[in-house]
């Protein structure tokens, strides 16, 4: 019989020890892990904005001077490149506020001007239906207004406090989130400034307390997400391009009302992928109304059709083969991201496949087959 170490029965012993304190005190361990999420969630947050912005951020570090060998070059190259990226990405912000606001604004003026003709048409449908002024002041006169208005009052003085609480809720929230965003944006700032340094800090940790086949096994899945969600991220913005350039063109040649504002909107909207052209075309038709029935009626049956190019034919083409991923995968992932885990399950569906699926198609192409023949 082969004898146990002690060594192995520390380690059961302590894990054993850790999974009754688990369970006794887990409302207190699920209270402080809360906390701890709430704590980080800046963190994560500005990670998610770092991580695309690095993208734009290579991008000019690979065209800034790189034969150049001076000291200044390579010293400025990081700075430079991250001020760049966020030029960029300020400009196409208020590319899209300038196409869509003023629009947004005749949009909003023309629904006001609208007021006065729905004002007579409500009265021609009350004269219509002998619903008259005589009518009307009769059953305003029927109601005991003293008893109403002490009603309201008493209703109003009782809610006081609950209203303030909502309203002191409400700021505190507000300021809270625009706190968690701000140091978001500061944190991501300095990991992109300090990116190639935390690179080589988390390798030369990892290959102190790792063998080497395991660090390179880890290394091999790291860059295999990296690789996937870059492409990702890259061929969804070139799709929603492509998609806010046609809508825009199409209700260009059908003459529709608001072509760049609501191609802007579309466009904007199918960065979720497959079903966020939708969302975009129901703002879009709401505007459309407003101008005329007719040409919301002909917006929708276009943007049907020009859904079922880009969600068949645009959508798997550009993004799936960019990332390697078969047209069905794409399809595939974006319907179970969606359904378990809604449009965050959208977004990480599509690159999570394209790794996975590179990722097996590698081990079955290197691995023997379990059974042989």
């Amino acid at each position: 019989m082969k004898k146990i170490e002690t060594r192995t029965i520390v380690k059961v012993a302590i894990a054993v020890f850790a999974l009754f304190l688990g369970i006794h005190y887990w409302s207190s361990i699920s209270g402080l892990l809360g906390k701890l999420a709430g704590a980080i969630t800046p963190l994560v947050l500005g990670f998610v904005i770092a991580y695309p912005l690095n993208i734009l951020m290579s991008f000019f570090e690979r065209h800034y001077f790189p034969r150049s060998q001076k000291k200044a070059v390579a010293k400025t190259r990081t700075p430079v490149s991250l001020l760049l990226a966020i030029v960029c990405l300020v400009a196409f912000i208020t590319l899209i506020v300038v196409l869509i606001v003023p629009q947004l604004v005749s949009c909003i003026k023309l629904l006001i001007a609208e007021i006065p003709s729905f004002m007579e048409s409500v009265i021609l449908f009350l004269e219509k239906h002998e619903i008259n002024s005589t009518v009307l002041l009769e059953k305003l006169e029927s109601v005991d207004w003293q008893a109403r208005v002490s009603q309201l009052i008493e209703t109003a003085v009782s809610g006081f406090g609950d209203v303030f609480g909502v309203v002191v809720s409400t700021v505190s929230s507000v300021v809270s989130g625009v706190t968690a965003i701000v140091v978001a944006v500061i944190f991501a700032v300095y990991l992109l400034l300090s990116k190639h340094k935390l690179f080589a800090q988390t390798k030369r940790v990892l290959t102190h307390f790792l063998k080497p086949d395991l660090y390179k096994k880890i290394k091999h899945v790291g860059d295999v997400l990296n690789n996937s969600f870059h492409r990702f991220i890259v061929g969804q913005c070139t799709e929603a391009v492509i998609l806010g350039g046609l809508c825009t063109l199409g209700m260009l040649l059908l003459r529709l009302p608001y072509a760049p504002m609501v191609g802007t909107v579309v466009g904007f909207s199918a960065l979720i992928p497959v079903v966020g052209a939708f969302i975009g075309g129901g703002i879009g038709a709401f505007l459309i109304l407003t101008e005329s029935p007719t040409q919301a009626l002909i917006f929708l049956v276009f943007l049907i059709i020009l859904q079922q190019i880009e969600g068949n034919i645009i959508y798997p083409k550009v993004v799936g083969s960019s990332m390697g991923l078969p047209a069905m995968w794409v399809l595939a992932a974006v319907a179970v991201g969606g359904g378990v885990f809604g449009i965050f399950g959208m977004l990480i569906g599509v690159p999570l496949a394209g790794a996975l699926y590179r990722l097996a198609k590698e081990y079955i192409n290197t691995k023997p087959p379990i059974y042989k023949k």
